[in-house]
């Protein structure tokens, strides 16, 4: 999907967290933007290997705290299986205690839960423009 994606400027996202509801409301939110498309889901890491594999998202909205296989751990798996998508970490944690963690791992942006879902589209946005210009290691902290 990646490769017809950047010449309508769609992004396609896979959703990861342990809560339906929050997914649902995830999706919701950021497909009120036409630009966004939800592909998958997933309520665990270990799950959303195979998803990503399957869908070839152009981004991950990734929580941290699930169960099976954590983000944290997800985050270094995703990226050696899809180097080129974008992983935005979106969790309850603070960024200031669990961003830089994320971001050594390999995120791209991080965007505590409670942030605006028009800044999360925005960080998702950038992620996956800064991924498509080959740019990585920037990662964004809301």
């Amino acid at each position: 999907m990646i490769d017809g994606e950047e010449a309508t400027g769609r992004i396609s996202v896979f959703l990861v967290d342990d809560v339906p509801e929050l997914r649902e409301l995830i999706r919701f939110g950021i497909e009120v933007d036409p630009d966004f498309e939800v592909v998958g889901e997933a309520g665990d890491g270990r799950t959303a290997l195979d998803g990503i594999s399957e869908t070839r998202p152009s981004a991950v909205l990734l929580d941290l705290s699930m169960p099976d296989m954590d983000g944290l751990e997800a985050i270094p798996e995703i990226r050696r299986i899809k180097p080129e998508i974008a992983i935005v970490v979106l969790s309850g944690f603070s960024a200031a205690r669990m961003g830089p963690k994320a971001t050594e791992r390999g995120a791209d942006g991080y965007v505590e839960k409670g942030t605006a879902v028009a800044e999360l589209r925005a960080v998702t946005r950038r992620a996956v423009a800064a991924r498509r210009a080959g740019q990585s290691g920037a990662a964004e902290r809301r």
